[in-house]
Formats: C-alpha cells, sequence, structure tokens
C-alpha cells in the first residue's frame, strides 16, 4: 500500500519534472544563442547524450512502472522500476557534466569562435563532476526522504493511517541517517574543488575581502561591497585556513586580490551558502535523533519530533535551492569560468522588455501547471494510502501485447478452456 501510495505522486511529480526543463532549449535559442552557437559542438552533444540514454530508458519503462504491476511478471515489474531509476539518474548526470563543464571548463580547443571537444574523457570524468554529480544525487535522495518521513509524521499527528506511517517514517528516518553524513562530505570535496578552481567565489562565499594568514570563518555578518568589508561579522579565528587548506596555518585569498570587474556578487552567495549547511546539519539532527527514538519506539509519543519533522519536510529542496545560488551565482561574471562571460553570450538582439515578458509569460504557465500538480499531491495525500491493493499476476495476463509475458502460460489456459 506505500509502495503505491508514492507511486502516483512520484507519477505526478515526474511529470513536474519533465514539463519544468523544456523551457531551458527555447532559453538557449531566445536569450542565449551566442553561449550556443558557442558551446554547442560540447554541451549540445551532452544533451544528446541524455536523450539517448535516460529519457529513452524513462520513456520505454515509466509506463509500465505506472500501469503494469498487474499486467507483467513482478520480476519485470521490478526491472522496470530499476530502468525507471536509472534513468532518471543518467539524467541527473548528464546534466551535472554538462553544468561543471562551465564551471571548470577542461578538454575543449577553440576553433573558428567555438568551443569544440579535445578529450571527452577528460570532460566526462572530470574531478569536478565526479563531486558535484553525487552531491546532487544525494541531495535528491534526501529530499524524498524528507517527503516520506514528513508524510508519516504528519498522519501520525492527524492519528491515522498508523502502520503506514511508521514505515514511512522509519524508511525516510533511515535512510536521511545515512546519506546526510554522506552528503556534508560530498559537500566538503566540492567546496575543496571551489577552492582550487574558482578562488573569487570562494572568497565570495567565505566574506573574505583581504588576504589573512591563518584565515578566520565568519560564520554570519553583513557583507558591504562598496567598502570592501564585513558589518557585525561573527568569526571564528583559524577555522577558515583550517576548511580552505586543511590547515592551522594557510594563506587564504580575499576579494581584493581580484579585479573589481572578476568579482562576483557576495551577498547571495555568502548568506545562500550559510542557509544550505544550516539545512544539512538541522537535517542531521532530525535524523538521527529522530531513528533513535524510532528504534526505541517512542516516535510516536514525542510530538514535538513529530512536528519537528513534518515542518522540517521543505529543508532539502531549500538546501537544493540555496546551494544552486551559491553555485551559479558565485560563478559571475562568467558563464564558462574564466573563459567566457556572461555578457558576452547573451543575444544581441534581446531587448530587457523582451525578457521580462517571456520571463512573465513562463511563470504564469508554470505556476498555473505546479499548482494544478501540488493541489493534486494535496488531495491525495489528503486520501492516505487507502484503497484496493494491486496484485502482481498469477497465471494468465490478460490484455497484455507484450513479449514479455509467459506465452506458454496463456496457451495453457487457453487450451483448459
Amino acid at each position: 500500500m506505500v509502495f503505491e501510495f508514492w507511486l502516483k505522486i512520484f507519477g505526478i511529480a515526474f511529470g513536474l519534472g519533465v514539463v519544468s526543463g523544456v523551457v531551458m532549449g527555447f532559453q538557449f535559442g531566445t536569450n542565449w544563442s551566442v553561449f550556443a552557437s558557442k558551446v554547442g559542438p560540447i554541451q549540445g552533444v551532452l544533451l544528446s547524450y541524455e536523450t539517448f540514454t535516460a529519457f529513452f530508458l524513462e520513456a520505454s519503462f515509466f509506463g509500465i512502472l505506472l500501469f503494469g504491476r498487474s499486467r507483467v511478471p513482478p520480476w519485470f515489474y521490478l526491472f522496470s522500476t530499476a530502468m525507471v531509476a536509472l534513468g532518471t539518474t543518467f539524467s541527473a548526470f548528464w546534466i551535472m557534466v554538462n553544468n561543471s563543464w562551465i564551471q571548470a571548463p577542461v578538454g575543449y580547443a577553440t576553433a573558428n569562435g567555438q568551443f569544440a571537444p579535445d578529450d571527452w574523457a577528460a570532460i566526462i570524468f572530470s574531478s569536478v563532476v565526479w563531486v558535484r554529480f553525487p552531491h546532487m544525487l544525494l541531495a535528491s535522495y534526501l529530499t524524498g526522504a524528507s517527503c516520506v518521513a514528513g508524510t508519516g509524521a504528519w498522519y501520525m499527528l492527524r492519528d491515522e493511517y498508523h502502520a503506514e506511517a511508521r514505515i514511512m517514517l522509519r524508511m525516510g528516518l533511515f535512510l536521511a541517517a545515512v546519506l546526510v553524513p554522506a552528503q556534508l562530505f560530498f559537500g566538503h570535496l566540492v567546496g575543496d574543488y571551489v577552492h582550487e578552481k574558482q578562488p573569487a567565489k570562494f572568497a565570495a562565499i567565505e566574506g573574505r575581502w583581504h588576504d589573512e594568514q591563518p584565515a578566520s570563518e565568519v560564520l554570519i555578518a553583513l557583507p558591504d561591497a562598496a567598502a570592501e568589508t564585513n558589518h557585525y561579522a561573527i568569526s571564528v579565528p583559524i577555522l577558515g585556513s583550517l576548511i580552505g587548506s586543511t590547515s592551522f596555518t594557510s594563506k587564504e585569498v580575499g576579494l581584493t586580490d581580484f579585479p573589481v570587474q572578476d568579482r562576483p556578487p557576495v551577498a547571495i552567495p555568502f548568506f545562500a551558502f550559510r542557509i544550505m549547511v544550516g539545512c544539512g546539519l538541522v537535517m542531521l539532527f532530525l535524523a538521527w535523533y529522530g531513528s533513535y527514538l524510532s528504534v526505541r519506539e517512542r516516535i510516536g509519543e514525542t510530538r514535538w519530533m513529530l512536528w519537528a519533522i513534518f515542518l522540517g519536510f521543505p529543508l532539502p529542496w531549500i538546501a537544493i535551492l540555496t546551494g544552486w545560488f551559491t553555485a551559479e551565482v558565485g560563478r559571475k561574471p562568467w558563464i564558462i569560468y574564466g573563459v567566457l562571460r556572461t555578457a558576452q553570450a547573451v543575444t544581441p538582439s534581446l531587448t530587457a522588455r523582451e525578457a521580462t515578458i517571456s520571463l512573465l509569460v513562463a511563470c504564469v504557465v508554470y505556476g498555473f501547471i505546479f499548482a494544478f500538480g501540488i493541489h493534486y499531491i494535496y488531495r491525495l495525500l489528503r486520501t492516505g494510502p487507502a484503497g484496493r491493493l494491486i496484485e502482481p499476476p498469477v497465471g494468465a495476463v490478460p490484455n497484455r501485447p507484450m513479449s514479455v509475458v509467459d506465452h506458454r502460460t496463456t496457451t495453457s489456459a487457453l487450451a483448459g478452456e
């Protein structure tokens, strides 16, 4: 029952996710035509790889996942489920390869004003990809785990579906208890790559304006770009060097080492990074303490913890958004870091009015689509994991034009008639 309940929600969320990516293709052509022209030999190929791997797998098996449980053998249904999961993983991989290349471009040569692939292995197997891809994949798993655990907590608070709610809580909390520490580890590895390859972004994230040796870590402050200083700063001595270089005495560079025109905005990466880390630490507490209470069979009677898990379900989503704000705003003024500026990649004929109108239209259309999707998901949540359990097929399976079925069973059934 729990699987079938979440399968319906997954189906809606999957559809919303597919639709959300459609507008990007239009944006490349309308808003970023220069960028598309220059990077097409690399990014166009990577996008085609996503289509040939992720899209074909998802398109082939998604319908079976949603509607085939009573129509195909259990082994093939399990296989189809795994193929959909593999397809979404492939999609995440190729997207992260694409984005990691503009964050830290490698394996390319320039010819006729275009970036052409010079070493596909360097592009696909870049060390940057293999820290950012797991970081994003774990974030996706944690979002799902948090939603499942939060829903279980909600049902327990409402005194509904106790058996299913306990399963949801345990699955979500136990998975998060394992994945949050792994996510923090990969997050640190991402920070190492930023420190090495994007020092200006790292300085903006740290709120460090001037060189320091050893460097302090600014926990919270109000950055002032005009004065090149921080107001109301709370700092920890030496910790900045330890985080940046795993050394107590290392010198860490400040933003004033870079020309003004090469510095990223400071406020957004600075605050977004701290929100992301804060969400991660809160999730760690909820996952570990919630798992402890669940193992001790005390989670149901600890209502403040149920409220915390329920109210904390958006934390991974917030962490993902703020993480991407940190990565993308911190990359500015470059669209391809250190190689091509954002101002050089925009469509020359594009006006502010046209960009504003297209943005508003996209917001209205997607606002309607997402409002409908969220409303329908909420209705499913209100209904709960109730209804008829769909059993896997036994013996002959009617109405199934699929080669995977056992035709001998069908033939035997017909002969018996």
